[in-house]
């Protein structure tokens, strides 16, 4: 792997379960210790979509099953599109087009869709009529997006009672009608009776954030363009934040994480989302040239620097991925290791990156947990039992 020396810790520190991602070692370079990592499952593509929220997410709760139940498992991320298409085209026309309407969206709608349709597995519902299986969305998403502001837009702001069952025939048209009955493994199931089945029990997970603009310790709708269907989140202080994240990864849990991927120091082609002590603005040429290669000093992030981009609009809700392990650099600076949705192919780790511990405290949108991954002190004054 070009520029990462990457040494597999020993695991007598942590129990945790080593994923078997595809790395390999260079003699010089950027060196970078992997601490904790837990077993996931394979990296997927989401293509011509923007459905990262439900890869991202998806891949999370397979993680959970495998966590829970020892089974690997290949969720359908498209179900789960599917059925918030449905949804966000009721709630926009509800609203009269006063609200976001999109493919974008947030974990939270996996979960919402757990705890109100259900889960399928892939095998049973791929979401996808081409030959290849990638999901291509440009049409659909630009069909959609017409037909729901022409229906508002038309018959005087009265809705055609046929309307929805166009609708629903486009998707039905372009992702497949969705079954209400299936066999897997031998057995009968419904959407709802599956998602029991594989063990995963929507109130137990939690959204959570960080920001000063509402109370700590309580819960508010998260701002942002993704979040149309106004889900509230937990709010905590940002140490606490990210003492959330080490302590679900240090317990075996994964980290369902959403982010602003805008920085000039995010490059997934590197292999590295960091955020330098330096204003990559103002560096020279030669420090540009060789910011991916060797470890920089990281800038402190504090809860103020971090209120200030997301009220400025500088960190948006751009991208969700999943958090599966911690590492630390040369400089025994803090980093994280995340599975991204964008295929195996676009840089050497496979489909994998690392994160700095201050481009998560800046950057950061969102998480999603399992409430047993809370600190005790921390649930304790979150309430959450």
């Amino acid at each position: 792997m070009k520029k990462y020396i990457l040494v597999l810790a020993c695991c007598f520190f942590f129990e945790t379960i080593i994923c078997q991602t595809k790395m390999t070692k260079k003699e010089n370079g950027f060196p970078l210790t992997i601490l904790t990592e837990i077993k996931c499952s394979s990296v997927k593509d989401q293509y011509q979509s923007g459905t990262c929220w439900s890869f991202s997410t998806a891949s999370f709760f397979e993680s959970e099953v495998l966590r829970i139940n020892k089974k690997n498992i290949d969720l359908s991320e498209m179900y789960v599109v599917r059925k918030m298409y449905e949804l966000k085209g009721i709630i926009f026309l509800r609203m009269m087009g006063k609200t976001n309407f999109g493919a974008g969206g947030e974990a939270s709608d996996v979960l919402k869709c757990i705890r109100e349709y259900g889960m399928l597995p892939q095998s049973v519902y791929t979401g996808n009529t081409e030959v290849d299986m990638k999901p291509r969305h440009n049409e659909m998403d630009n069909v959609l997006t017409a037909m729901v502001n022409a229906a508002i837009k038309l018959n005087n702001g009265k809705l055609s009672p046929d309307f929805l069952k166009a609708y629903t025939s486009v998707l039905d048209t372009y992702m497949g009608i969705c079954p209400q009955t299936f066999t897997y493994d031998n057995k009968l199931y419904t959407s709802k009776s599956f998602s029991e089945e594989i063990g995963i029990v929507p109130e137990d997970y939690i959204p959570i954030t960080s920001f000063t603009h509402h109370p700590f310790y309580t819960k508010f709708i998260l701002e942002v363009p993704d979040n149309w269907s106004n889900e509230s989140y937990y709010n905590v202080p940002l140490n606490d934040f990210e003492q959330i994240i080490d302590n679900a990864i240090e317990k075996g849990f994964t980290v369902s994480w959403s982010s602003d991927v805008s920085e000039k120091g995010f490059s997934f082609k590197d292999g590295l989302a960091i955020i330098p002590e330096n204003d990559i603005e103002k560096m020279k040429k030669e420090e540009k040239d060789t910011l991916f290669s060797y470890p920089v000093k990281q800038k402190i992030i504090d809860q103020e620097i971090r209120q200030i981009a997301f009220d400025n609009l500088s960190t948006q809700d751009d991208h969700a991925m999943q958090i599966v392990g911690i590492a630390k650099d040369g400089l025994g600076q803090k980093y994280y290791l995340v599975k991204n949705s964008w295929g195996e192919e676009k840089n050497d780790l496979q489909g994998y990156f690392f994160v700095s511990a201050s481009y998560i405290r800046y950057k950061t949108t969102s998480i999603l947990i399992h409430k047993n991954a809370l600190p005790k002190s921390i649930a304790e004054k979150l309430a959450i039992k």
